[in-house]
Order: C-alpha cells, then sequence, then structure tokens
C-alpha cells in the first residue's frame, strides 16, 4: 500500500546500515561499540568496505529513487490537506535535490582520490541539508496537531546538532569521536521523521488514485 510508504522509507536504512556496520565489525574491520554513543566510527565508514558495503549499497540506492516518490506524493497530500499552504514545489525541489545528492554519496564512497572525495562530501552534506529542509517544509505545512509538534521536534533535531558540532569543533582538539556521534543521531532523527510521516498518511486515510480520459484512447 502507498501508505506504507514513509515506513519503507524510514526504517530500511536504520536496519540496511545497523546489518552494514554489524558485519564490518565482526569482520574486524571497524570497532565493536555503540557509535550513537561512543562515536568509535562514521556511517560512512560502515559503506566503504567489504562485505557491509554491498548492503550499504543495495539498501541506499533504492532509498534514492523512492524519495522523489515520496516527495511528490506528499505534494499531492499537502495540497489535499491545507489546500492554502504554501512550500509544496519548495519541498519537492529539496527533496529530489536531497535524493540526487545521496546518489552521488553512495557512488563515490570508498574512493581516496581528490575529485571524488570532493564529490563525496558534497553528496552527504547536500542530502542531508535537501532532506531536512524538506522535511521540515512539509512539517509547518502541517495542520497543528500533537502528531506535527512531535514531527517538528524530530526534524529540528539536526539543526541544533549541527550547531553542537561546529562548536565543538572550535573547542575541542580531537572532535572526531563527538562529531561521528552527532552524524549517527541526526541520520537516525531524518528516519525516525518519515515513520511519523507514516503515522500521519495513515491517519490522514491517504489513497493515491489513477485517473483516465476513456476518450483519448477512442
Amino acid at each position: 500500500m502507498i501508505r506504507a510508504l514513509p515506513l519503507f522509507v524510514g526504517i530500511t536504512p536504520i536496519l540496511g546500515v545497523a546489518a552494514a556496520y554489524w558485519l564490518n565489525a565482526d569482520a574486524g574491520l571497524l570497532p565493536a561499540c555503540m557509535p550513537f554513543l561512543e562515536g568509535c566510527t562514521s556511517i560512512s565508514s560502515t559503506g566503504r568496505a567489504m562485505p557491509g558495503s554491498l548492503v550499504f549499497r543495495a539498501v541506499l540506492f533504492p532509498q534514492a529513487a523512492l524519495l522523489p516518490v515520496l516527495w511528490w506524493i506528499s505534494v499531492g497530500w499537502l495540497k489535499a490537506l491545507s489546500p492554502l499552504a504554501r512550500g509544496r514545489k519548495f519541498m519537492l525541489i529539496c527533496g529530489v535535490v536531497g535524493a540526487l545528492a545521496l546518489v552521488f554519496y553512495v557512488t563515490f564512497l570508498g574512493t581516496t582520490q581528490a575529485f571524488y572525495e570532493f564529490m563525496r562530501r558534497f553528496g552527504i552534506y547536500f542530502y542531508f541539508l535537501g532532506t531536512v529542509l524538506a522535511q521540515l517544509t512539509l512539517t509547518l505545512s502541517m495542520p497543528i496537531s500533537r502528531l506535527r509538534s512531535m514531527m517538528l521536534a524530530v526534524v529540528g533535531a539536526p539543526f541544533i546538532l549541527g550547531v553542537i558540532n561546529l562548536l565543538q569543533k572550535a573547542v575541542l582538539a580531537d572532535p572526531d569521536k563527538i562529531e561521528n556521534s552527532i552524524e549517527w543521531i541526526a541520520a537516525l532523527s531524518m528516519q525516525i521523521w518519515f515513520v511519523l510521516l507514516y503515522f500521519a498518511w495513515r491517519k490522514s486515510g491517504i489513497a493515491v488514485i489513477v485517473q483516465t480520459d476513456p476518450t483519448s484512447v477512442r
């Protein structure tokens, strides 16, 4: 069912990245820890080497393909839910940019040349930025409700964490572990937002209707 799309988009990357990390940690390629708390490794590290990279790419490439579909449906959903709400086109553009940036990120992950390293960093930054802006725009366009408040709190987390990351980089001599933890937590909050969107779609009874003009095929 179409309303389950946000749930799939939200949960699948969590399970996939966790599996990729476990595979590489079990193979001795990554330290074993709780990366959310200890920051012993970055998310990118889970997808750089075999065998984890197979799962990492197998999950994130389909994710990049499904995200534009989700944002396109969200445009119609918001139009039906709040006809006077603005920002639907901006949301779609940001979401598509984020999805394309994710493709760049996964494609160039693990490369060592300077240009490819730049493309990887370009991809991850714009994926986070585009996706979070799309999430924020959709949340602000929704009618006020308890679920909307929860989504707003979740989508605000990456912005707050980003400020904390900048501050700790300026203060600490070795900020890598904290930066890794922030990256994991921010990514998790983005995925939780999609799960909350699933409940918003289900509560509203969303349905996608395909219509044709019978006279056009005669």
